[in-house]
């Protein structure tokens, strides 16, 4: 009973996601960046409308199970969803051994890469880059370094490392799990400490799910939002929800990576338009460290918003908020 209700719900998604309009596009396929296959699909009513390169999270976490829920963004732009190498259907096809380096520079150039393909692909000068959680770790990048190829930055349940001095949320979870009681958990952080940088992948990743799971608004769009999507996601089999979620977890190996980077020292003058959209409630990614980012980026443009009731994912669980502010600060920055 339960895979029929899924077959049923997959094909009326399916059915919704049809892109007929005659200046539409939908394809997807395999392109070779960076020595292997990676999947990339291009979506939209209009191609007239800006392009948006979007850079997911997770690290592993493709955006593609969220078409559904974001299916309006597409009347108004052209939406470049890009599987990483470690993530969806790239890690899919090539399993383990057939990503190739894992490393975060390594992801950085084949972000370039993929923007090269889609530039020529499409005949556009620059794209809109639109990062999402761990994705805004090589966004921010990916904006600091080619304001020629990047139209604007925006960046949503927006990342701050900061090298590691500010452990604010850190010592926010650790109050959260003691007034909750959660002696368990709250035994794991402890011993981990509040130094990311010497955080093993698996204590990265166990921090995470801690947070995730002990916080009621992120569990509940965890249930809601993102396991809802991945189990009728209409691009995915049932081998191809196990492949997601092996991705993510063989991705995992580029979070302490990232646990050095400090954004200040790396840099806050940017030389295109800058905004930051993030939910109003996320222990993940906490607004506030991100607007004290803000605050020091010097940008031609720039914006801070809070997207209401929302957690991380606040894109996803709140897709005509974040669309609203897409079409009331940003295009009319980057169609000006």
């Amino acid at each position: 009973m339960l895979l029929t209700y899924r077959a049923l719900k997959r094909a009326s998604l399916a059915k919704k996601l049809g892109i007929t309009a005659p200046n539409g596009i939908d394809e997807s396929s395999n392109v070779r960046i960076g020595g292997i296959d990676q999947w990339i699909s291009i979506r939209g009513e209009d191609l007239s409308n800006p392009v948006i390169l979007e850079i997911h999270g997770g690290p592993g976490a493709s955006n593609l199970i969220f078409i559904p829920r974001t299916r309006a963004w597409e009347r108004h732009f052209t939406i470049v969803r890009w599987d990483m190498r470690g993530a969806g259907r790239t890690f899919a096809a090539g399993g383990p051994a057939g990503q190739g380096e894992m490393t975060l520079d390594r992801v950085y150039q084949d972000a370039l890469e993929v923007t090269a393909y889609v530039r020529e692909r499409l005949g556009v000068a620059r794209l809109l880059l639109v990062a999402n959680s761990f994705g805004t770790v090589t966004g921010l990048r990916l904006a600091r370094n080619h304001p020629e190829l990047y139209s604007a930055y925006v960046g949503t349940d927006q990342n701050v490392i900061d090298g590691g001095r500010d452990t604010s949320s850190y010592e926010a979870l650790l109050a959260r799990l003691e007034k909750a009681g959660k002696k368990k958990e709250l035994a794991k952080i402890v011993a981990m400490g509040p130094d990311r940088t010497a955080w093993s992948a698996h204590e990265w990743a166990d921090h995470a799910k801690i947070v995730t799971t002990t916080d009621p608004l992120t569990y509940d769009t965890m249930k809601t939002v993102v396991i809802r999507s991945l189990w009728f996601s209409p691009f995915h089999t049932l081998r191809g929800l196990r492949m997601y979620l092996k991705g993510m977890s063989f991705s995992e190996q580029l979070g302490p990576q990232a646990m050095t980077i400090d954004e200040r020292a790396e840099g806050t003058s940017f030389r295109l338009p800058f905004f930051i959209f993030q939910g109003d409630s996320d222990v993940l990614t906490p607004p506030e460290p991100a607007h004290r980012l803000y605050e020091q980026v010097t940008a031609p443009v720039k914006g801070f918003a809070l997207i209401r009731n929302a957690s991380h994912f606040a894109s996803f669980r709140h897709p005509d908020q974040f669309l609203d502010l897409m079409l009331s600060k940003v295009r009319p920055v980057v169609s000006g």
